[in-house]
């Protein structure tokens, strides 16, 4: 199974953007989606799918540190 996970976008640059999972960078496509720096986003195999808005990004944040401490 394979899961989106948030990163923040750190950097765009046409249509790739730098995005920041707690200190590991990948650079993932931004084809799809429009984003800006600063951004929270999804990211799956490599590719920006969406855009989380500030409640989604707080409560998906909230749950990931909920099951990491579990």
């Amino acid at each position: 199974m394979c899961v989106a996970m948030p990163g923040k976008v750190i950097e765009v640059n046409q249509t790739k953007a730098t995005v920041d999972f707690g200190g590991n960078l990948i650079e993932a496509q931004t084809g799809i989606v429009k984003v800006d720096l600063g951004d929270y986003v999804l990211v799956h195999a490599g590719c920006v799918i969406q855009v989380l808005s500030e409640f989604d990004k707080k409560m998906l944040l909230e749950l990931l540190e909920e099951i990491e401490n579990a």
